[in-house]
């Protein structure tokens, strides 16, 4: 492997990003899927070498400890909303570069990643590879996407990705040639590989070919006026970006590089992913992947899923399930048919209250400003009930952080702050002046108000409902009155970004997991959707066009280590900008963990192979399944309910 730079690619995952690739033996034939032959014998699809790049990743199962499969079979999933198709996607994982099960980095749509200096990276595309519609998957591509969308005045409105730059700068792009281009910032970009890597991952190559036709640099005024008026769309750049959703997987028509291509317009209550005919892997044996032909995902109502899953109406599933299904779904087992298996989730914490430092209300956003009243509602907290009651006791009481699996672990950021403590929350709370109490227990502001705290939730999650119920007897304790308030996703982070949410209930920590090579931005504001420093996130992420400039001092800091882990050099000084984000994170309790290491239970019927029977459940870095390869899972038999 050719290494550039080793001081920093020796402390960096980058050091890894060149081909892979393993060999079919020149003696094997590629082989497709029986489902496509048809398709094939009336020449209406090329065989399965013509639709294969001329150098198919190959994927070695018996390496892996797993199985070479078969062709065939539909798997069934069920999701509570419609949005949710979007975790196809994010299940079938194909990245420029992705993570494999160590959490390395290592080219997938990509054959090869040449990285010099830590800032210089040339891509290098596999010859012959193609969109699921068949056209040619070229450096056009990148072109596009940089030049016509990411860089585009109207469809890059809000600018580059901070992933995407170094210094406030984006980099050089060019195009080297049909299969290679090349990204070149004037420092290094540790986040750059990591972001192409991520559940939702940024798009740095777009079909150029479909996309042009809603563009108007590419469409005569003539028809791209009748695509708006049959779209129903008044602006062009509008039409185009709801055509190049690729992340929400809502276009039928959008071609895509996944191992499944969603069929079904919305809306629906029944969506049908087909397999990808020109999809870039094989196993061993020069299979095609993916091996099941399709996907399909029934919408229903979240918190009947449960139900639906015991009843035997899926055939892998996770979403939607928590901890406290485990008896039921245990108890189903035999009688539909399948196994429930316990993956370890990645969370920093299996649900967590988020204050909203960035409230509108500004008695609230002082109080909540005041870390002595969030330490008050941490210490306040028995979550050693909560884990014997919800969790069985398996779970592991801590603050929302890392996981011992993470070298970034340290006992006392999961302990901060953590144990449960109703005298020492008290004395905070009495320091605060929160002294007067009301004829139910509960404390009063100087103003006369009830220290009254409305939790939001977004209404998809019982484990969440049934947490707040205990924390509202603990809260008591202190003169906490605690009020829940269920509502839809999408309006708990409305509320939360418009200020008017004073707290919510979410997951913790997405990848608790982390390594120092990996950003910290998730836990420093970043974006809108950071739910307990919304417009601090929106700030940072519009380079100061929009939100509110953090003033917290805490806050501030963290933000300059951020920055110092952005430029550092080695991994000494990347873990060190690490820890120094974790002390204040945790010492500031700017989530409110209850418990993690929480178990999740993952449904899968008996005749689906190649399921890892112990894996981490995460939306990053695993990308719930994605990093598992849902592409190579199998059926050993017909799929019977």
């Amino acid at each position: 492997m050719r290494v550039f730079n080793k001081v920093l690619i020796a402390a960096a995952m980058l050091a890894a990003i060149v081909s892979t690739q393993t060999t079919v033996s020149q003696a094997a034939e590629y082989t497709g899927p029986p489902s496509l032959l048809d398709e094939e014998m009336a020449g209406k699809m090329p065989g399965v070498s013509e639709r294969l790049p001329k150098n198919p990743r190959v994927v070695n199962l018996k390496a892996m400890g797993r199985k070479p499969g078969k062709h065939g079979g539909t798997m069934r999933m069920l999701i509570g909303k419609i949005k949710d198709i979007k975790l196809i996607p994010i299940y079938g994982y194909a990245r420029l570069v992705g993570y494999n099960e160590k959490f390395e980095l290592k080219p997938d749509i990509l054959e090869k990643v040449d990285v010099k200096e830590g800032r210089i990276f040339t891509f290098y595309l596999r010859k012959g590879h193609k969109w699921s519609d068949g056209h040619p998957f070229t450096s056009e591509d990148f072109r596009y996407a940089w030049n016509d969308m990411l860089t585009d005045k109207k469809l890059g409105r809000s600018g580059l990705r901070p992933n995407l730059q170094v210094d406030g700068k984006g980099p050089v792009f060019e195009v080297i040639d049909e299969t290679t281009v090349r990204y070149t910032w004037h420092a290094p970009n540790p986040q750059f590989l990591p972001a192409l890597a991520a559940p939702i991952p940024i798009y740095l190559a777009m079909p150029a070919h479909y996309l042009k036709q809603f563009h108007k640099t590419y469409q005569t005024k003539e028809k791209l006026a009748k695509l708006l008026v049959k779209n129903r769309v008044k602006k062009w750049y509008k039409l185009h970006k709801r055509m190049a959703r690729e992340k929400k997987a809502s276009n039928p028509d959008l071609p895509t590089l996944s191992p499944w291509v969603n069929t079904t317009p919305l809306p629906a209550d029944l969506f049908v992913f087909e397999r990808n005919a020109y999809f870039h892997r094989v196993d061993e044996n020069g299979n095609q992947l993916p091996y099941f032909d399709r996907i399909t995902m029934s919408v229903g109502t979240g918190s009947l899923i449960p139900a639906k899953v015991g009843a035997g109406d899926a055939d892998l599933q996770a979403r939607n399930l928590n901890f406290v299904d485990y008896t039921h779904l245990k108890s189903s087992e035999k009688r539909s048919k399948y196994k429930v298996l316990l993956w370890k989730s990645g969370k920093g914490s299996a649900v967590t209250l988020l204050p909203n430092l960035n409230v509108k209300d500004p008695l609230w956003r002082k109080t909540l400003r005041d870390v002595r009243f969030r330490r008050a509602l941490s210490m306040g907290i028995d979550r050693h009930e909560i884990n014997q009651i919800m969790f069985y006791g398996l779970a592991r009481e801590s603050g929302d952080s890392m996981l011992p699996q993470s070298p970034l672990y340290k006992e006392k950021y999961q302990k901060a702050w953590a144990e449960h403590d109703t005298k020492q929350a008290n004395l905070f709370l009495d320091e605060m002046g929160l002294i007067k109490r009301d004829e139910d227990g509960y404390r009063l502001f100087p103003n006369g108000n009830r220290v009254e705290i409305i939790v939001e939730t977004a209404g998809e999650s019982t484990l969440q409902s049934d947490i707040l119920e205990l924390i509202q007897d603990q809260w008591h304790a202190i003169g906490v009155k605690l009020i829940i308030r269920g509502s839809q996703r999408d309006v708990m982070r409305r509320r939360a970004i418009s200020g008017l949410a004073v707290m919510t209930i979410w997951n913790g920590l997405d990848n608790a997991v982390a390594s120092p090579q990996m950003s910290p931005s998730e836990l420093v504001p970043s974006s809108q959707s950071d739910l307990q420093w919304p417009q601090w996130g929106m700030y940072v992420s519009s380079k100061g066009e929009k939100g509110e400039k953090p003033d917290l001092a805490p806050v501030v800091e963290m933000l300059k280590s951020a920055k110092r882990w952005s430029k550092a050099a080695t991994t000494q000084e990347k873990t060190k900008a690490w820890q120094e984000i974790l002390e204040i994170y945790s010492d500031n309790v700017f989530s409110i963990g209850i418990v993690n290491g929480a178990l999740q239970p993952v449904v899968v019927k008996n005749n689906i192979v190649n399921v890892p029977k112990e894996a981490i459940y995460a939306y990053s870095p695993t990308a719930y399944f994605g990093v598992y390869m849902p592409d190579t899972f199998w059926q050993s038999k017909p799929l019977t309910k």
